[in-house]
């Protein structure tokens, strides 16, 4: 058979898995999701095993790909199916282990079927005629770009789910004045008394390349993205050695500010970068600072994607404060195909209502813009 499953992404040259990449993402890169696996932040122990499908031509060479894990819950996805599992445990059905593919803990849309789309479409095929073979329940792809919609939306059995997120779009302002001066006057005043505190505090930021940063300031940044779990008593997701990992195989993509109060760091906020998109990801803080939060992972963000042209902020899952900072709404995709006829069913009404319901959501969120010509 031509597919090939990988237990370990070192399985495969990063050349030849990043050939399959049809754009300049970070987070599908061979040195991303290694190092996810290398510093043991995806694991078969953490409920990420991975088991990535690769699809080999005639002379065995990878021409399409799956990134996928055999997981054993439903943490860490930004999808939420556990009501799903909670209804199949009520019934006797067993949930898991399921298959899912996605790049972990990073709620982020993307390219997700890897290569030649005819490939990738025999890989689908062969994929889930195959889960009940493997024990499996079910399969799951999140946050899929518009070609493997596309794929996914012709083929029998798989259910679309779509979420909402906030992103913000670069309308050309020159700076960050230009941007005030699109929203309303109350927001503008809003959002510079806001900035205003924090300056108040005697708070000033630096900004860095993965490069730059010693071990110590990387200490310092585990430090304060592992405390954002613990004050809600729960164990990060990734470990320590993930970030120098992370610094040392795509340093070009890493951009960290460090928030310090005189000489002492206080909070960070780590991000990554491709072509046109500033991606927001982990941030933290070791202190109590007003308004802190929003200028550490938002107006800072704005600052540089603005001087660096870039046209997208991305700032990962939920929050509706990011609506009134001039983040708009965007509709997000996954697919899920379940085997077991009576839930699929079931989800499938599901789906519908809320498919309504977050159509709705984002409608009334669009209405609640800050921009001037949202009156």
């Amino acid at each position: 058979m031509p597919m090939t499953v990988l237990s370990s992404l070192d399985q495969l040259a990063p050349a030849a898995w990043d050939a399959l990449l049809p754009a300049a993402q970070p987070f599908l890169r061979h040195a991303f999701l290694s190092a996810l696996e290398d510093s043991g932040s995806v694991a078969a122990h953490s409920g990420w095993q991975p088991a990535h499908r690769v699809w080999l031509d005639a002379q065995g060479q990878p021409v399409a790909a799956l990134p996928a894990y055999l997981k054993s819950h439903s943490y860490g996805e930004y999808v939420f199916d556990m009501g799903w599992a909670d209804v199949c445990h009520r019934a006797g059905i067993a949930y898991y282990p399921k298959l899912l593919g996605a790049v972990p803990f990073s709620p982020v849309t993307g390219p997700r079927l890897l290569g030649s789309p005819e490939a990738a479409g025999q890989l689908l095929d062969v994929l889930t005629s195959g889960l009940d073979d493997e024990g499996l329940s079910s399969l799951h792809i999140n946050f899929t770009d518009a070609q493997a919609d596309v794929l996914l939306a012709g083929r029998e059995g798989w259910l679309p789910r779509i979420g909402c997120q906030y992103h913000w779009f670069n309308r050309d302002y020159r700076d960050f004045q230009d941007f005030l001066d699109a929203l309303t006057s109350r927001k503008r005043k809003q959002l510079r008394k806001e900035r205003g505190q924090v300056a108040g505090q005697g708070i000033a930021f630096d900004w860095y390349n993965g490069h730059e940063l010693s071990e110590a300031q990387w200490d310092f940044i585990y430090a304060c993205y592992a405390n954002t779990y613990h004050v809600r008593r729960r164990p990060p997701y990734l470990t320590r050695a993930f970030f120098s990992l992370l610094a040392e195989r795509m340093p070009e993509m890493v951009r960290v500010v460090i928030a310090r109060q005189g000489a002492q760091p206080v909070a960070m906020a780590l991000s990554l970068v491709d072509g046109d998109t500033f991606y927001g990801r982990y941030w933290g803080c070791l202190g109590d600072f007003d308004r802190l939060h929003f200028e550490t992972c938002f107006y800072q963000g704005l600052d540089y994607a603005l001087a660096h042209g870039l046209r997208r902020f991305d700032a990962g899952a939920q929050g509706e404060h990011k609506l009134i900072r001039g983040f708009e709404p965007v509709i997000t995709r996954s697919w899920h195909y379940l085997l077991h006829s009576g839930l699929r069913g079931a989800v499938a009404d599901f789906l519908e209502d809320e498919t309504a319901g977050i159509l709705a959501y984002a409608d009334e969120a669009r209405s609640l813009l800050p921009y001037r010509h949202a009156d």
